[in-house]
């Protein structure tokens, strides 16, 4: 590696200076005066004040993002991190904002996502800095403030004139490079309902989050105590029903899964909604239910309603039907459905609303994140699985995810690293940490990676 030795001399400022940052609990806030809280500004802040202890000349954006910047050549490549953390819920063993180090580990809450990789990138710029490196492009490492509740800072930057790189990269993803994200549509369709007939629905309940699977959901049935009987007699696979003062409680278990992956899991909703089809249900409430379990059910793909798109390089579309509820005038459910790094919007989400308009419901809510895709052929992708091979010695070949990384944020930026392929998965847990050897293995790849970004 060419900044080896510039980078064990950093090393040990590295880490102090990222104690104090994770010392900073950097959790999204209400607040009247900063735009994610007090904290994370705090954070920002301290940030900002030692990058220009480096060197560097700093700018904040109105408190909603910040940068580094060294060089003064015409193009600018990124380095996009994050300061903001999730809240410190579980059970934990160390002060999760305590920034203790214990067996060659380093302890906090942000240790991994996002504060160690992005002050392994700052610091990884001063080992480059420092090596006396001709670049031909300036360097910007830019702190982001909201990624972990909505990424409105990045829209704040771009809307507010922040220059976008030629080439970048965030330390918010995997290794060896991630250079396809699938694009994710999360929809919620409701239906107004009226019931006749022998039996009312009085409650549907199903899922917690659109982005996992749900593994369990239950009706709750008003009905005579024939129909009661038969109700529960009825078998099903992970179907329980049991009889109740007014008639019948269904209730249905299924498997867990991440959204990206619902043929990880079983979904329990979808199961649900396919054994209702056996009960006598008129009207409104028979058209949906019949209509959604037909149209989605529990298929991972999305195949009844006609989007179970494909590519070689990211896969399936896939569909996760991740929260319904209803009551005795409605039913809802909502959807987090991810299409193919090669498609768009256009391929799937104009057929979805169709249909579920046509069966008489209202998108009551939609949000969409553009797919991302940079073909591995490209100079970005091979001058990144260059870097990682030659640091590494192991294969780089790139890969392409359902989930979504900070990279979608920015134009002309791809994740690369900060985890490796073996790692566990440890961001969002108590007890998050990372090994000393982890950051500075990270600290001396996106230290070669700004090299060769920089050059041309």
């Amino acid at each position: 590696m060419r900044f080896e030795k510039e980078v064990e001399k950093n090393y040990a400022p590295m880490l102090e200076s990222l104690r104090g940052c994770l010392r900073i609990p950097s959790v999204y806030e209400d607040s009247d005066v900063y735009p994610y809280g007090e904290n994370v500004n705090a954070c920002l802040e301290y940030t900002l004040k030692e990058a220009e202890k480096l060197g560097f000349k700093t700018v904040n954006l109105d408190n909603q993002v910040g940068w580094a910047e060294y060089g003064d050549g015409e193009e600018m490549i990124a380095v996009l991190g994050h300061l903001d953390v999730v809240p410190a819920d579980g059970e934990w063993h160390f002060d999760p904002y305590g920034a203790e180090i214990a067996d060659g580990k380093l302890y906090g809450r942000g240790t991994m996502d996002d504060k160690g990789p992005i002050y392994a990138g700052l610091f990884g710029l001063k080992a480059v800095v420092d090596s006396g490196a001709k670049l031909d492009r300036r360097v910007r490492i830019i702190f982001g403030t909201n990624e972990e509740t909505g990424s409105a800072d990045m829209k704040y930057y771009k809307a507010h004139g922040g220059e976008i790189p030629v080439m970048g990269f965030t330390p918010d993803g995997g290794y060896p490079l991630i250079n396809g994200e699938k694009g994710l549509i999360t929809e919620m369709y409701r239906k107004s309902i009226s019931q006749k007939g022998a039996l009312k629905v009085t409650e549907m309940w199903g899922g917690t989050a659109s982005n996992i699977v749900p593994d369990k959901a239950y009706a709750v049935i008003e009905c005579s105590e024939k129909l009661a009987d038969e109700i529960s007699a009825l078998k099903g696979e992970k179907i329980k029903a049991e009889k109740t003062g007014k008639g019948v409680k269904i209730s249905a278990e299924g498997v867990n899964a991440h959204g990206s992956h619902p043929d990880h899991g079983e979904n329990a909703i979808g199961r649900l909604l396919v054994f209702m089809k056996q009960l006598p249900l008129e009207g409104d409430l028979k058209d949906a239910v019949y209509f959604v379990a037909d149209h989605i059910g529990m298929e991972p793909y999305g195949q009844s309603l006609g989007i179970d798109l494909y590519d070689d390089v990211s896969g399936h579309l896939v569909n996760n039907m991740g929260v319904m509820r209803g009551g005795e005038d409605f039913f809802e459910v909502k959807l987090n459905y991810r299409y193919p790094v090669t498609f768009s919007f256009e391929d799937c989400g104009p057929k979805v609303k169709a249909q579920f308009e046509a069966a008489g419901f209202e998108r009551t809510e939609a949000s969409h994140k553009e797919r991302l895709y940079v073909p591995e052929d490209a100079e970005l992708c091979q001058k990144l699985l260059r870097v990682y091979a030659d640091c590494t010695g192991l294969p780089a070949v790139p890969e392409c995810i359902g989930g979504g990384t900070y990279a979608k944020s920015i134009p002309n930026v791809l994740a690369f690293g900060p985890c490796f392929p073996d790692d566990e998965v440890r961001e969002h847990k108590p007890d998050e940490f990372c090994t000393l050897d982890w950051l500075k293995k990270n600290m001396n790849i996106l230290a070669e990676a700004i090299y060769e970004l920089a050059v041309k």
